[in-house]
């Protein structure tokens, strides 16, 4: 039987509770909510009693906390590949040394560039009242499985793809169509299908641009490309931590607000701290792996397609920073990779590998709100 109970009913049973609570201790506390209630109903009450039974909302805000972290470490791992492939496969740089430094770069993102994507993952997803504190837990489980998996596979995949897809899910087997911000996920879908397209366009025309200009110049050019890797690279890392940090801090606050724990004032300055820190620790060591999908297998860069691919993907990534689109820095790179090599010979680009990206890329979305749908439900029967 649906239920049936309306704002009164609810704050005479939250009075119940109460008094339960202080009484008797916490045990049992969901049930005493009839079990027809929504699940948003059930644990509206729960964090309302929060400070009268302190240990379940801390608990599972424990748990949050550890699993955005978590989530940003994997998310700065899986994403390393693409700042650093273009510098690594045309020997700009070691492996180690773009490593290092694209974390340094990342780290500087959100105090040069903002916050933007942490506010849109945060507010303009998912609507938090609707919400319980298990949806937020299956949206970054689902995220964190997908992306160990096709870490495990070594197939480069989209953390933004994941995490949208986990949050939609979650949301949608909490309380339906109601709880996602549908011109808030219209304009993220816009930003996640536009910008790879952007990043092929940008690295053909940067690459055919640079041969151009370059064209009877001496082979010390190669050299002097080098270098000028080294800095778009650095470029790319810091339009890079701008764009994708940001994910794990907005998730963090969109389930600090649903456990009643921030009123949405912004990011907090520990939240942005705690995940920059794990996101630029996964950067720094590096998903080997993707980095060789990425630099040699798609096309055997050289310091002109590395250049011309490092360019594209900063002027795409940091425009989506500064506009606030949650996009994926893989798909850009691969794509501006794809381009730049397509811009000299077409026919050497590894279609292939190529198509292997896409599948799973356009299975990302649909795997991880199945899998964010079926954790949900285990996390609530769990529950009780």
């Amino acid at each position: 039987m649906a239920w049936r109970g309306g704002a009164a009913d609810l704050g005479r049973i939250a009075d119940e509770l109460r008094w339960n609570v202080e009484a008797r201790g916490s045990h049992g506390l969901r049930e005493r909510l009839p079990a027809s209630a929504p699940a948003p109903a059930r644990w509206a009450l729960v964090v309302e009693l929060g400070r009268a039974c302190p240990f379940v909302p801390v608990t599972l805000a424990a748990v949050l906390i550890l699993l955005s972290l978590a989530y940003a470490f994997i998310n700065g791992l899986n994403d390393s590949p693409s700042i650093v492939a273009p510098v690594v496969s045309t020997h700009a740089l070691r492996p180690r040394q773009a490593l290092l430094l694209a974390a340094a770069a990342q780290a500087c993102g959100p105090l040069l560039i903002g916050l933007a994507v942490a506010r849109t993952v945060a507010a303009r997803v998912v609507v938090p009242e609707l919400l319980v504190p298990e949806s937020i837990l299956a949206a970054l489980l689902a995220a964190l499985c997908w992306a160990v998996f096709t870490s495990i596979v070594g197939i480069p995949s989209s953390s933004s793809h994941a995490l949208i897809g986990g949050l939609a899910g979650a949301a949608l087997a909490t309380a339906g169509s109601p709880a996602l911000v549908l011109p808030g996920l219209a304009r993220v879908g816009v930003a996640l299908l536009i910008s790879p397209p952007l990043g092929l366009l940008f690295g053909f025309a940067a690459v055919r641009l640079t041969l151009r200009l370059a064209r009877g110049a001496r082979p010390s050019l190669n050299t002097q490309l080098r270098y000028w890797q080294q800095a778009t690279m650095m470029a790319l890392g810091v339009s890079h931590g701008a764009s994708d940090a940001p994910k794990a801090m907005g998730v963090l606050t969109l389930g600090l607000m649903v456990f009643g724990r921030h009123d949405g004032g912004g990011i907090p300055g520990w939240v942005v701290a705690a995940c920059l820190g794990a996101f630029c620790l996964g950067t720094s060591i590096g998903g080997w792996r993707q980095m060789r999908t990425l630099g040699a297998r798609i096309y055997r860069l050289r310091p002109v397609h590395g250049f011309g691919a490092l360019v594209a993907g900063s002027v795409v990534i940091f425009s989506a920073a500064v506009a606030g689109g949650p996009i994926s820095t893989t798909q850009v790179m691969a794509s501006a990779i794809l381009g730049a090599g397509a811009a000299e010979r077409l026919n050497q680009v590894r279609w292939l590998v190529l198509r292997d990206m896409l599948t799973a890329w356009a299975l990302t979305l649909p795997a991880t709100m199945l899998l964010a749908w079926g954790i949900l439900r285990l996390l609530l029967a769990s529950g009780g």
